[in-house]
């Protein structure tokens, strides 16, 4: 029976690590809406703002500073890796536009694995009920042996 115990033992560790990862893959999946939402503030932003326009410009740590856009035409994005690039507003949308379906398809590989790793958690979990249960029947059926015969 210790067998049982260890088995038991070493699924709900498995179990534990594929929650973990599950937990993880999540965190993942809601950093890349955020990033998305950002990217649609971005393009949002790009599309009604207009040259002479006063925006407040983020410094970091919570710091704006007010700024006049000398000229809409003269955007810089990030194209990645580090690297940026100016465009004009045609250009900035459309490279805002690549790194939205780019971040789409993150989300959806992202989330195939999530599914995989649910399914996987599920199957251990009712193998784990059915070892239970099983152990459960060979304790009572020890107990029902052991009693004396009246």
């Amino acid at each position: 029976m210790g067998g049982g115990q260890e088995e038991l033992q070493q699924l709900s560790q498995e179990i534990e690590a594929i929650e973990e990862e599950i937990s993880a893959l999540e965190s993942e999946i809601q950093g890349y809406r955020d990033e998305k939402a950002a990217i649609g503030d971005a393009t949002e932003a790009i599309q009604t703002l207009e040259t002479d326009a006063t925006v407040q410009v983020p410094l970091g740590g919570g710091a704006f500073v007010r700024a006049r856009i000398e000229e809409i035409d003269e955007i810089v994005v990030d194209l990645g890796a580090d690297y940026a690039a100016e465009q004009d507003e045609a250009g900035a949308i459309e490279a805002l536009e690549t790194k939205r379906e780019l971040i789409d398809d993150r989300i959806s590989d992202t989330s195939d694995e999530l599914e995989e790793l649910q399914e996987e958690s599920q199957q251990l979990e009712q193998q784990a009920q059915q070892m239970q249960q099983q152990m459960q029947q060979q304790q009572m059926q020890q107990m029902q042996g052991e009693q004396p015969d009246e």
